[in-house]
């Protein structure tokens, strides 16, 4: 797992060789100055419509899907503007029912853009049911994300199939265009085999290719952000797998379990095996929980609110701490997570701290820290920062040590701040996907409790 995190900041660094987007698209968008007068509840709404756009006008326009990353400096690798993220589109389905609930779109419009996504990602690559990292949004074929990974890419498979589950629960019950695409959503997702995906063992695996097999050799185990990915393998129809992958593979028979604290914390889980590093980046809390309700979820290892409750608060504890001592931490600005930096792609947590602020952090953390997250999008929304703001919502990320902030989305960092802020508001993208039958015997199967 934490080889993996280290191919993707080199991934990250290695694009830093740009050329001029085909079409550069530019933050033309006013963006609300007057936000000191807003209400919290005006604030975050504003926040939530913001970030929505990434998904709605800043989409992939061939494919619909959301876009890896939209550079706002105009800045791109080459051909980039049409590189479409599988596990970032996932997260941008559940942001367009946040649309749709919030009135920035109509059903109508919201139905259009989830059929054109479908018609694309049915004729898309595939591999064993799993979709890649990256797709080509005009062809549909395989953008490799490395050398080797070329192929299935489970874990963000995962991610793109709790946005479709949502979506299918959402529309499952509606007029005939409706249940036809709840029926669609429902095909693909049934279509992962995530049998395949344990090459034999107790274990899932994150790659598969056809070039290279299973030589990029990444069993998943936690802690980390692959939860979803056992549930939804122990949840499938169709190609479910068993208890004893869960609790062999992700669980590691148990070594999972932490009694260790930080801050005062207990982590419930283990996040690393190493003193240094003892909390994760924050999109562990994040990723996994955007339609997966941890409120009152247990099973035998952990306690899961109280472990997401103690990832975020340990962490605000620790930008208020301040050991490192960097400029402008404090308790209206904190928040770690893996995002760009000054040197390209990196994962921020305690023990890899560089002294960026990456905005996601905080505001997707809404639902565990609301005061703490409250203060930080009033620091972020204050006039004198409006640099740090532009028309997707707050830029990727920041630092005031290094008097460095940079004009840049990504979809990964976007798309969890207009859903978790809705499950704080409403629950309403947890209420969607844990009312889904199948997700309800599959926790059950892994001997989760849920209230």
């Amino acid at each position: 797992m934490n080889k993996y995190l280290f191919l993707i900041v080199a991934m990250m660094v290695a694009l830093s060789s740009c050329t001029p987007p085909e079409t550069a698209i530019t933050d033309a968008t006013p963006i609300e100055k007057n936000v000191a007068v807003l209400s919290d509840d005006s604030l975050l709404t504003l926040v939530q419509k913001q970030t929505f756009e990434y998904f709605y006008t800043g989409a992939e326009p061939n494919s619909a899907l959301a876009r890896e990353r939209i550079h706002i400096d105009g800045v791109y690798p080459q051909n980039d503007q049409h590189i479409v993220t599988t596990g970032g589109s996932g997260f941008g389905m559940m942001a367009l029912l946040v649309g749709i609930e919030r009135n920035f779109i109509s059903r109508k419009e919201a139905l259009e853009r989830f059929e054109k996504m479908a018609d694309f990602l049915e004729n898309a690559d595939r591999y064993h049911g799993a979709w890649p990292h990256w797709l080509e949004g005009q062809t549909g074929k395989t953008k490799p994300f490395s050398k080797k990974d070329d192929g299935g890419d489970l874990v963000e498979t995962a991610f793109l199939a709790q946005g479709m589950i949502a979506v299918r629960e959402y529309f499952k019950n509606g007029n005939d265009a409706e249940v036809a695409l709840a029926d669609r959503m429902d095909k693909m997702w049934r279509d992962i085999d995530f049998q395949w995906y344990t090459n034999g063992e107790n274990v899932l695996y994150w790659h598969w290719s056809p070039n290279f097999g299973w030589e990029m050799n990444f069993p998943v185990g936690g802690y980390n952000e692959c939860l979803i990915m056992y549930v939804l393998g122990a949840s499938s129809p169709t190609y479910a797998i068993s208890k004893e992958v869960y609790d062999q593979g992700w669980a590691r028979n148990g070594d999972i379990k932490s009694d260790q604290e930080y801050y005062g914390l207990p982590l419930v889980l283990n996040h690393y095996e190493s003193n240094d590093d003892p909390v994760g980046p924050l999109f562990w809390a994040h990723y996994s929980y955007l339609g997966l309700n941890p409120k009152g979820l247990k099973d035998a290892y952990g306690d899961y609110w109280q472990l997401n409750v103690s990832h975020a608060l340990s962490q605000y504890r620790y930008c208020v701490d301040n050991p490192e001592k960097y400029a402008g931490y404090g308790s209206d600005c904190w928040g770690l997570t893996s995002s760009y930096s000054m040197r390209g792609y990196a994962g921020h947590h305690p023990g890899r701290d560089l002294g960026v602020i990456t905005p996601t952090a905080a505001i997707s953390s809404m639902p565990y820290t609301p005061e703490e997250s409250m203060a930080f999008l009033r620091f972020m929304y204050a006039p004198e920062r409006d640099s740090l703001i532009g028309v997707y919502g707050p830029y990727d990320a920041f630092s005031q040590e290094n008097k460095w902030y940079v004009q840049r989305y990504l979809a990964i960092d976007q798309g969890p701040m207009p859903v978790m802020i809705e499950n704080y508001r409403t629950g309403f993208i947890w209420k969607l996907f844990m009312q889904a039958p199948e997700v309800q015997k599959g926790l059950a199967k892994l001997g989760f409790s849920y209230e």
